[in-house]
């Protein structure tokens, strides 16, 4: 059973840098999509940034250039930089056992973390 599990949450100022990391077991698919969501409370579930086996990264259009997501054999990282307030939320890491094209959409994933929570402030 795919377990995913967030670590690195924290409370950062404006212009700071902060990594989170899911750590990932169970894992055993050749090809597969992994990505990144945040939410805040009463707003919609927003991907951030995916990565695959057939397609590589695709990031929302308010991280590029200051967000990257990598990935290692058990640890899924999201390395971010230059944050802003609105940045602010519960990031979730999320899987799915099958490759194509990794759309930053809910629904596109079945194996979810439980969250880390990340906080930007003035």
């Amino acid at each position: 059973q795919l377990q995913l599990v967030e670590s690195g949450g924290d409370s950062v100022q404006v212009g700071g840098s902060l990594n989170v990391s899911c750590s990932i077991s169970g894992f055993s698919y050749t090809r597969y999509c992994m990505a990144w969501f945040r939410q805040v409370p009463g707003k919609e579930r927003e991907g951030v940034a995916s990565i695959g086996t057939d397609f590589g990264t695709r990031y929302a259009d308010s991280v590029k250039g200051r967000f990257t997501i990598t990935k290692d054999k058990n640890t899924l990282y999201l390395q971010m930089e230059n944050l802003r307030p609105e940045d602010t939320a519960m990031y979730r890491c999320a899987a799915r056992a099958w490759g194509g094209h990794c759309y930053l959409a809910p629904s596109q994933f079945n194996f979810w973390g439980q969250g880390t929570q990340v906080t930007v402030s003035t």
